[in-house]
C-alpha cells in the first residue's frame, strides 16, 4: 500500500524519513518504539483526508471545519462556571501583540524590552486590587494557583491536611486534587443546602490542629458570596491553620478584598481581566500574600521587583531567584513554566486601562445585570431562581426540577434559538437535581435577557 505524503506534515516524505533513520542508525520507525508493547500500538492508518497538495485547497478544507463552530460572539451567552465572556479593550490586544512582548515573554534580561517592568506593574496592580503586598508572575491557571497555594500552606504550617468546601468549581477541584494527592490529605467541608454557603458546623467538626489550610471560594461556585469568611479565617487561625481565598478578581471593584477578611493568601485566575476565552488556553493563575520573608520563600513562581541602578535609574528583575526551578532544578519546590507570563501583561494593561473607578463600575454593572435577570426569570412557571438564600454576584443557580425537563434538554432547545444556556450542574452536583448555573457579564444586554426569558417561557410551556 502506497504511503500518503502530506506536504504540510514535517518529514512525511519517505525519502526524508529514510535519510533521518540512516543518520541515527536504525532501520525503521518501529525500532524507535520497540519498548512499547505491541498490544497498545495503533494498528492501521489514521483517518485522515487525502493530502491536499495546493495550499489554497488545504485552507478551504480547514476553514470549512472551523466554520462549523459557533462562538460566544455569535450566540447570547449565559455560560460562565470559571471562564467568562468579558469585554477585552482593544488596547489590550494591541499591546500584547507587540513583538517586544509576544516574542520575548520569557527569557533573560539581555533580551528584555520592557517585559520585566510590564510584569512588575501587573504584580503591583494585582496586589493593590487584592490588598496584599506581593503577587507573583502568573502561573498556569487558577486551579494550579489554588493547588500551589495549598502546597505552600502545608510547608508554612508544617502539616499535611487541607479542608476544601464542596461548593467549589468541580473542574478546579479535579486539578487541585491531582496537585495535592497522595501526600496531602484532602478533607471536604459540606455546604448549607439552603444557603449555598460553607456549613459552619461541618467546618468546626473537621477543623483540627492537623489542618494546614482552609480553602474558601468567594464567591463560591454557586455564585454565592461567603458572608462568614472572616469567621472562617478566625476559626482557622485559632487552630494554627491558614485561610486561602480563591477569588474572581473582577469582582473586587465592589467586593471586600480577601486580606480584609483574614485570608493569609489569595489565588485565582486572571482570565476575566482582559483575556479572551480560548479553547484550552487564555487562563493564568495568581497567588498573593503579605510581605513575610519566610512565607515568600515558599513561592515557587517568579517575582519581579524594583531597585535603583548604578546609573541612577530604576531596574526591574527577579526577587529571590534561587527559590525557582530555573535556578534550582534538583531541589525546587515546583516546576514553573513561562507561557502564561504574556497573559500577565494582558491583565496589567486591562487593569491600567480600567483603573480603580473602572473596576468599581464593572462590578456594579455585573451585579445590576444579575439582579435584573433573576427578576425577569422569577415569574416563569417551572423554574426557581431562589435555590439558595445566600447573596449571589455574577452567577446564580436556576432550578428546573419542577419543570419536568432536564437541563440538558433545555440547553439543546436554547441553543437552537441561538442562546448558550447555563452550566448543567446535574452531574457534578446530583443532589441539587436539575439545576443550571447562569452567568451575566458586562456584555450581557437587556435584549439578551429578554430573549432568554421568552425562550424559557416557550420551552417550559
Amino acid at each position: 500500500m502506497k504511503k500518503k505524503v502530506y506536504p504540510y506534515i514535517p518529514n512525511s516524505e519517505p525519502e526524508v524519513q529514510k535519510e533521518m533513520l540512516r543518520f541515527i542508525g536504525v532501520d525503521s520507525i518501529d525500532d524507535l518504539i520497540s519498548d512499547i508493547p505491541e498490544e497498545v500500538r495503533m494498528k492501521g492508518e489514521m483517518k485522515l483526508p487525502e493530502p491536499f497538495e495546493a495550499e489554497a485547497d488545504l485552507f478551504r478544507h480547514v476553514n470549512g471545519i472551523l466554520n462549523k463552530n459557533k462562538t460566544a460572539e455569535e450566540l447570547r451567552c449565559f455560560l460562565g462556571a470559571g471562564c467568562y465572556n468579558r469585554y477585552v479593550p482593544a488596547v489590550v490586544d494591541e499591546v500584547v501583540g507587540r513583538s517586544e512582548f509576544l516574542t520575548a515573554y520569557a527569557g533573560e534580561p539581555y533580551e528584555d524590552h520592557g517585559r520585566f517592568q510590564a510584569l512588575f506593574e501587573y504584580q503591583s496592580m494585582m496586589a493593590e486590587l487584592l490588598d496584599y503586598d506581593v503577587c507573583n508572575v502568573p502561573n498556569y491557571d487558577g486551579a494550579q494557583a489554588a493547588g500551589t497555594a495549598l502546597r505552600m500552606a502545608t510547608r508554612i504550617a508544617k502539616r499535611d491536611e487541607v479542608l476544601i468546601p464542596k461548593n467549589i468549581n468541580p473542574d478546579m477541584l479535579k486539578s487541585i486534587k491531582t496537585y495535592l494527592e497522595p501526600d496531602v490529605k484532602v478533607t471536604y467541608v459540606d455546604y448549607g443546602k439552603n444557603s449555598g454557603r460553607i456549613c459552619m458546623d461541618s467546618l468546626r467538626e473537621k477543623l483540627t490542629d492537623k489542618v494546614a489550610a482552609v480553602l474558601v471560594m468567594n464567591p463560591n461556585f454557586f455564585g454565592v458570596i461567603e458572608e462568614h469568611a472572616q469567621e472562617i479565617a478566625d476559626l482557622a487561625h485559632a487552630k494554627g491553620a491558614l485561610m486561602v481565598a480563591l477569588v474572581e478578581p473582577s469582582t473586587l471593584g465592589v467586593l471586600t478584598p480577601p486580606s480584609r477578611y483574614g485570608a493569609d493568601m489569595a489565588c485565582g485566575d486572571i482570565q476575566p481581566l482582559g483575556i479572551h476565552m480560548n479553547y484550552g488556553g487564555g487562563v493564568a493563575g495568581f497567588i498573593a500574600m503579605n510581605d513575610d520573608h519566610e512565607r515568600i520563600e515558599e513561592y515557587p513562581s517568579r517575582l519581579f521587583g524594583i531597585a535603583p541602578t548604578d546609573g541612577g535609574e530604576w531596574g526591574f528583575g527577579d526577587v529571590l531567584w534561587e527559590r525557582t526551578s530555573f535556578a534550582n532544578r534538583d531541589g525546587a519546590k515546583e516546576f514553573v513554566g513561562t507561557h502564561s507570563a504574556l497573559w500577565g501583561i494582558a491583565a496589567g494593561v486591562y487593569l491600567a486601562a480600567m483603573g480603580p473607578q473602572g473596576m468599581k463600575d464593572l462590578g456594579e454593572a455585573v451585579l445590576q445585570r444579575q439582579v435584573c435577570l433573576r427578576k425577569m426569570l422569577s415569574g416563569i412557571k417551572g423554574l426557581c431562581v431562589d435555590k439558595f438564600s445566600g447573596t449571589p454576584f455574577e452567577e446564580f443557580v436556576v432550578d428546573f426540577s419542577g419543570s419536568g425537563k432536564s437541563v440538558s434538554e433545555i440547553n439543546k432547545k436554547l441553543l437552537e434559538k441561538g442562546i448558550l444556556g447555563g452550566y448543567d450542574m446535574s452531574k457534578a452536583f446530583p443532589e441539587l437535581g436539575q439545576c443550571a448555573l447562569f452567568c451575566v457579564t458586562e456584555k450581557t444586554t437587556a435584549s439578551d435577557m429578554k430573549a432568554l426569558a421568552e425562550a424559557l417561557t416557550e420551552i417550559l410551556g
